[in-house]
């Protein structure tokens, strides 16, 4: 009966223009068994993680309203599209499984409806999927990221923007080089302090040292106490001293000091490029960390496809003892691909692998098992 009901749908579906009645109805059970495990985990994440947060927020007395509009609804998006990937692999997984155990994939197949020609549902759903997660990565959870961390420095735990940065060594610009011994963010002021010139043969051209530097937000500039200017022009060394001289460091700020792990996510597409640029220009042992994440956020939109092929190919074959095994092996393969990211991250990290390639390296092996996944799935 099931297998007539599906040759009827893929019939009648045949004479419409675009996508046919059976591509409809795996997108529609793809999005909504997205959405629906979506829901289900997010939900038990929320669960735990207030379980966990709440003595904090009792002790630094939130606001349940604060609680609410400014941490979950902020909270909820950040984590959802952080494992998207998972979903996508749990919500084909189940579904397809589903299918097969009600023979609906062999009454596809036996219409007439090629087995590559079926995976054209699952890779639009996919796409749907895939440009929603990197349009909300790059443009909305930057913002809603902000909101949230803003609101753990106040009412959860303080982050390592409050805490004071040491032994600082920069490249500001070509051929300047600034380094301070410890820089406090809440302050903006720092110890010890000095700015090197060299010209383009490498030749020092001046230094500028004092005891302490403050940032000045009025004039957005950097002004150096108790200072000792050495001025080498023509040969001639020439040094002054004085109580307090402003530097022209204008695209230095406290906030390219202070900008921690954290706030890798808080920052959209453009604004991550611009910082990029910057820090490949001071020369900042930070470049990798951001260059990860600019990566990441194509990397792993990317991955929804690769993982529903897996996902297709796994479960679209009846097998006994229902649709547990397929679940599990999904499971598996989803979790391990996850810890392969994270692997790779750190070694681009800590060792010499190269930020884009750390995080394209698991979506090219993971391509390569799912064309042979594919090549072995039945047609």
């Amino acid at each position: 009966m099931e297998r007539t009901n599906v040759k009827k749908t893929f019939s009648k579906g045949m004479n419409l223009p675009g996508l046919k009645l059976i591509d409809r109805y795996i997108i529609r059970k793809f999005l909504g068994t997205f959405f629906f495990a979506l829901v289900m985990i997010l939900s038990i994440a929320v669960v735990f993680d207030f379980a966990e947060k709440i003595d904090n927020f009792m002790e630094r007395e939130a606001p349940v309203k604060a609680i609410i509009f400014d941490y979950y609804l902020n909270f909820i998006p950040y984590f959802a599209t952080l494992f998207s990937p998972l979903f996508v692999f749990i919500s084909v997984i189940f579904f397809t499984s589903k299918m097969a155990a009600n023979t609906e994939i062999i009454a596809i197949l036996n219409s007439g409806m090629s087995f590559r020609r079926m995976m054209v549902p699952y890779f639009v759903s996919a796409f749907l999927i895939a440009v929603f997660t990197f349009m909300l990565t790059n443009f909305v959870i930057p913002t809603s990221n902000l909101k949230r961390i803003e609101f753990e420095d106040k009412y959860y735990r303080a982050r390592t923007k409050r805490i004071p940065v040491m032994n600082i060594h920069r490249q500001v610009y070509r051929n300047v080089l600034v380094y301070m011994e410890s820089f406090n963010p809440i302050s903006q002021a720092g110890r010890n302090f000095t700015i090197e010139r060299f010209n383009d043969e490498g030749k020092l051209e001046s230094k500028l040292s004092g005891d302490m530097v403050r940032y000045d937000t009025a004039t957005s500039r950097w002004v150096v106490i108790n200072y000792r200017l050495r001025d080498i022009t023509a040969g001639e060394d020439r040094i002054s001293e004085g109580e307090r001289i402003d530097t022209t460091l204008a695209y230095f700020s406290p906030e390219d000091l202070s900008m921690g792990p954290e706030f890798v996510g808080t920052m959209t597409y453009s604004s991550l490029n611009e910082y990029v640029d910057k820090l490949r220009l001071q020369g900042s042992d930070e470049l990798k960390l951001f260059l990860i994440e600019k990566h990441r956020r194509f990397a792993s939109p990317f991955s929804v496809f690769i993982l529903t092929m897996i996902g297709v190919s796994l479960s679209s074959r009846k097998v006994r003892g229902g649709i547990g095994m397929n679940i599990g092996i999904g499971l598996g393969l989803s979790f391990s691909y996850i810890l392969f990211m994270q692997f790779a991250s750190q070694f681009s990290l800590k060792g010499n692998l190269a930020p884009m390639l750390a995080m394209w390296i698991p979506n090219i092996l993971y391509a390569f098992i799912a064309l042979v996944l594919y090549k072995l799935a039945p047609k």
